[in-house]
């Protein structure tokens, strides 16, 4: 079915027009017979009043209530997505989009498309992708009732920070799955995620990739479904998000607790060698050891966060790293191999000597706090050593080009 406005060729674009699209509408959809039927008659009210060519596909993952009907009776394309998960029914919607511009929405009637010019405002701008904002520090609005408290005060707030923070996006409400963006970027960024880390995943890429993001307010409303309560779960997502923030950002994860590790290593040893005496406390043998854990726990945290950012990179999770590519280019397999074969070497003479003082007095007892200054060095320089040698070549394998 096709119609088009009397002064235009705008309009509801069929299944099988060949006319080229410039805008759709994405839903997904998993028994919302309480809602799309207003969701979708929203959506087209506010598509009409746009002179460009558009359709509504909903993505559905498995209705059992009557959903496609509903769908096709508003004219909207059912798209069938077999693999469960949020993310998966958007990816098999999108996919099936023939639009320039791609908006989603859930279909729950939390969302008002009737908001959509705003967002095909922003991308007919050239912005990649147009973020909606529901919370009062990006200009939107909270409807009483919408959002749960700890959603709307706690868990919102801090991931939209952590999201400002550690990826730079320019985004205030994290969670927004009501977003519109161009089909170009959207398969630019080759999407991995298939339960509602997707939406996550869309953001920091996006910002990672340097693109043109914008946002704009929009309301959110209480969930119109009556026949099932909502799908979020409070903790359960909340973990998953920041579990998937932590992957996404190893340098958070790995990379910054590890160089403070070390660090703190280096000082423990810096006192202890010379059984240094400060502030009323002496720094002796046991500060050693601690300050040797801290060593091998940072040393193995800082190979995990270059393990973990190369294999991000060559899986496309995240975009090249100019900065990785100078580590590797600086610090080869060679390289690494001989640097872990001196810590190796010295680590093993370091206990060789230890060995020899205690056969000097036919291996009875030593002074420990002497013979301990070579054993936990030693000890220290030649688990360094074997680590540094295995992550080199692991390093090696994970870098290995592959189909």
């Amino acid at each position: 079915m096709i119609k088009n406005n009397s002064s235009s060729q705008s309009g509801l674009v069929s299944e099988h027009d060949e006319r080229s699209v410039d805008f759709s509408v994405v839903m997904p959809c998993l028994n919302e017979s309480d809602t799309l039927a207003v969701c979708l008659e929203k959506a087209s009210r506010a598509l009409s009043t746009l002179d460009i060519a558009w359709e509504i596909v909903v993505a559905d993952n498995g209705s059992t209530d009557g959903s496609q009907d509903i769908a096709r009776a508003h004219g909207a394309r059912v798209v069938p997505v077999s693999q469960k998960g949020y993310g998966s029914a958007l990816m098999g919607g999108i996919a099936a989009a023939r639009g320039k511009y791609v908006l989603m929405g859930d279909a729950d009637d939390s969302y008002d498309f009737l908001e959509i010019p705003k967002f095909y405002s922003k991308l007919a701008e050239g912005y990649d992708l147009v973020q909606g904002c529901r919370l009062p520090s990006g200009g939107g609005t909270v409807a009483p009732g919408a959002m749960p408290f700890l959603h709307r005060w706690l868990g919102n707030p801090m991931f939209s920070f952590l999201t400002r923070t550690w990826f730079h996006a320019p985004i205030h409400d994290v969670y927004c799955g009501m977003r519109g963006f161009t089909k170009t970027h959207y398969e630019s960024l080759n999407q991995r995620c298939t339960g509602m880390e997707f939406a996550t995943e869309m953001i920091i890429k996006s910002s990672l990739g340097a693109t043109n993001i914008a946002e704009v307010p929009i309301t959110l409303h209480p969930d119109g479904r009556k026949a099932h309560a909502p799908h979020l779960r409070t903790f359960r997502d909340g973990w998953r998000t920041l579990r998937f923030f932590l992957l996404y950002s190893p340098r958070w994860l790995f990379l910054i607790p590890g160089l403070f590790l070390i660090a703190a290593g280096l000082l423990g040893y810096v006192v202890a060698m010379p059984a240094m005496h400060l502030f009323g406390v002496t720094f002796d043998i046991h500060t050693l050891m601690f300050a040797s854990l801290f060593l091998l726990c940072g040393y193995q945290s800082v190979l995990f966060a270059v393990f973990s950012k190369t294999f991000a990179v060559s899986e496309q999770l995240l975009p090249d790293d100019p900065r990785l590519d100078r580590f590797h280019q600086t610090v080869t397999l060679e390289r690494g191999l001989i640097v872990g074969a001196a810590a190796l070497v010295t680590g093993i003479a370091l206990l060789g000597c230890a060995v020899l003082q205690w056969a000097r007095i036919d291996f009875q007892h030593l002074n420990y706090p002497h013979t301990m200054r070579w054993v936990i060095p030693g000890a220290t320089l030649t688990a360094l050593g074997h680590q540094t040698i295995l992550g080199s070549f692991l390093m090696s394998l994970i870098r290995l080009k592959r189909r």
